[in-house]
């Protein structure tokens, strides 16, 4: 079965299984390479090294997968072989960065406190982004729609997104002190919510290398390190108790919407 791909072609489905046309043209084109063969993984790394290149040099929105398969020499139907579609490219675009951050923010986990941490592995993650601040613009207008795959709450993101609360998790679990056991649990989580606002700061931010988020860094890690020790006070123990109630009913999977269907003698308004 086959589905229509962003930019208007037919994009292959499932899991490996191609359509009668895809198949025909891969047998034609690439009959060497395939799924799991020993070029592969070559032609799967071609094809993403190719579409980094288009999303920074074109943006999402002018990246098209015939364009991606001609940057990278391979026929049209092998990169769908490999990637369904773009939304598909962008999941793999995430985990590029978010494996990139991890490296970048090595160092900095190698701090004790927790403030050194923090304020570390936040400007890695934008050294990480910067090659890609010029269209980072158009994925902020794809990825905030809630049923785009491409939103970071998303389904399809999910692997990217429990990656970065994980590095922050790290950022929490190994620095010493000041954090209560019962903030633990639920602050990675709200440090990752904390990095997508100064992320979506970052692609708004057009001052010269960014140095206005890059402030906004040092200055919310200057707040969090100095407000955490006050979740120990008896008093503000049940703030603590109400955030994690909140993030419980945020994980919460929203209720599809169903018709109400008119009781019998009732008039539709």
């Amino acid at each position: 079965m086959t589905v229509r791909g962003m930019d208007g072609h037919d994009a292959v489905s499932g899991s490996g299984t191609a359509g009668s046309d895809a198949a025909g043209r891969r047998a034609a084109d690439d009959p060497v390479t395939t799924e799991g063969g020993a070029g592969g993984g070559a032609t799967r790394a071609l094809i993403l090294d190719a579409a980094l290149a288009s999303f920074r040099e074109r943006g999402y929105d002018r990246t098209t997968m015939r364009g991606i398969a001609q940057s990278a020499h391979v026929s049209l139907g092998n990169a769908y072989y490999y990637f369904d579609s773009k939304e598909v490219l962008v999941q793999e675009f995430y985990a590029t960065i978010q494996e990139g951050h991890r490296r970048r923010a090595a160092e900095a986990l190698q701090y004790a406190a927790f403030a050194d941490r923090l304020r570390g592995v936040l400007h890695a993650g934008i050294d990480e982004m910067a090659p890609y601040h010029a269209f980072a613009g158009s994925f902020i207008k794809m990825a905030i729609l809630p049923s785009s795959p491409a939103s970071p709450f998303s389904g399809e993101s999910t692997a990217a997104r429990e990656a970065a609360i994980g590095l922050f998790r790290e950022v929490v679990e190994d620095s010493a002190g000041g954090i209560s056991e019962t903030l633990a649990r639920d602050l990675p989580e709200l440090l990752w919510l904390a990095y997508l606002g100064i992320t979506l700061f970052w692609v708004g931010d057009r001052s010269p290398d960014q140095i206005r988020t890059r402030r906004l860094v040092d200055t919310t890690t200057r707040l969090i390190s100095r407000l955490l020790p006050l979740s120990r006070l008896p008093g503000l123990r049940s703030v603590t108790a109400d955030i994690h109630a909140l993030l419980v009913e945020m994980r919460q999977p929203t209720p599809q919407a169903t018709q109400a269907t008119p009781r019998r003698g009732s008039r539709a308004r």
